[in-house]
């Protein structure tokens, strides 16, 4: 639901209208010209489960190609890179609004537990990048005797 405010005049609590323009400004998303947007990386957004068998990573990245998508593994860690390019734009369009983000992006995703870097799949089907990764079997403790001297 959105929320219609009402301000009476520009003296009312000038300090506080004020400052409650500049935190929506801090927090409010701004449209971005495609122009600045390439200047920095980007960030998709992720989920982590875990099941006792083994962590499962979903990744949403829609209109990154397979052949601009590179993934590394460790026992502790994943690492996700790659890129979004951006689509030629016609020379007599306006812009808008323009929030979908291009460039670079990376992410390392610490996981949390072991897993076993041979024990992997992955598929990217309608812009989800999915990996399954195996947990690492936890070997039992081994308990020993103790003797005197």
């Amino acid at each position: 639901m959105d929320y219609i405010k009402i301000r009476f005049g520009k003296d009312f609590d000038p300090l506080g209208a004020s400052f409650e323009r500049t935190l929506e400004d801090i927090f409010r998303q701004h449209a971005v010209s495609p122009v600045f947007s390439k200047a920095g990386s980007w960030t998709p957004p992720m989920d982590i489960c875990e099941t006792p068998e083994e962590i499962i990573l979903r990744a949403e990245i829609a209109g990154v190609s397979k052949e601009d998508l590179e993934v590394e593994i460790n026992s502790r860690a994943v690492r996700i890179y790659g890129q979004r390019l951006e689509p030629p734009r016609g020379q007599s369009a306006t812009y808008r609004l323009a929030e979908i983000q291009y460039g670079p992006f990376e992410r390392i995703l610490y996981l949390p537990a072991p897993i076993d870097p041979e024990v992997v799949s992955s598929s990217y089907v309608n812009g989800f990048l999915l990996i399954r990764l195996a947990k690492r079997n936890q070997a039992k403790p081994h308990r020993i005797t103790i003797t005197d001297g």
